[in-house]
């Protein structure tokens, strides 16, 4: 029998302990191919958040390095630099690397590490119940902002992409989100293109995928998805943010 699809040899068969519709299990499955077809499983160090993806080092047949909270892209500029060869990523949501690891994501950039981060945005903090993140959408709810987030209290949702995207040392930043098949697939080239550039010496590389939190929402997966693209995409919009190869 012809295989027509079968699960990356990147990932494990361990079984993935994320909500139903949180887009993190689609997000692996798209790193976990590209390291597999370009050959760079046996050469990868990946590094977990703080947050739901704690525990993602159980998914991943590449090494993987548990950090403190916010602190994955120290972790990964030492890993870097002294594997100068392998391909090394950091795998943060909002929470870990907008608020606490703000700092952090800054001067890694500012350096030009030569690693690539995958940075997950459901605009709340997920694991810890719902909190309001840096990232949070004004009139969004969230457990500690009940009638919504506003501008005269929190200021505006924090744009990280166009942030970092003023720093000379990053390569590449581009905005993706996997709520269908065609943005699923522009997902995965983005993530190939961060490698490539990574492993390329061109410095720091950045996806930013908008992703869903059904369950701290309080919504269906579907309506999470719909939901997504009308108020985040809005906001967020998706595409290259830079590129200077391209400039």
């Amino acid at each position: 029998m012809t295989t027509i699809y079968a699960k990356s040899k990147a990932l494990t068969d361990a079984e993935m302990h994320y909500c139903p519709g949180c887009h993190h299990g689609i997000v692996h499955k798209l790193v976990a191919e590209v390291l597999e077809e370009m050959n760079m499983t046996d050469i990868a160090v990946g590094v977990c958040p703080v947050g739901c993806a704690v525990f993602m080092g159980n998914y991943f047949e590449c090494d993987m390095i548990e950090a403190a909270h916010g602190r994955a892209p120290a972790v990964a500029t030492a890993v870097k630099r002294t594997h100068m060869d392998d391909l090394v990523f950091t795998y943060q949501g909002d929470g870990d690397l907008a608020s606490i690891g703000a700092a952090e994501i800054v001067h890694a950039a500012m350096r030009g590490e030569k690693f690539t981060t995958i940075f997950i945005n459901n605009g709340i903090f997920g694991m810890t119940g719902g909190q309001m993140a840096p990232t949070t959408l004004i009139g969004q709810k969230a457990t500690t902002a009940q009638f919504g987030r506003t501008k005269e209290q929190a200021g505006m949702p924090l744009k990280v992409s166009e942030m970092l995207a003023t720093i000379d040392g990053l390569a590449y930043a581009e905005r993706v989100c996997v709520t269908d098949m065609p943005n699923l697939i522009k997902a995965k080239k983005a993530i190939r293109k961060a490698f490539e550039k990574q492993m390329a010496g061109e410095g720091f590389t950045f996806v930013e995928v908008l992703s869903t939190c059904p369950t701290n929402w309080g919504m269906s997966p579907l309506d999470a998805n719909k939901w997504l693209k009308e108020n985040m995409a809005a906001y967020y919009p998706l595409g290259v943010i830079k590129d200077k190869e391209a400039e």
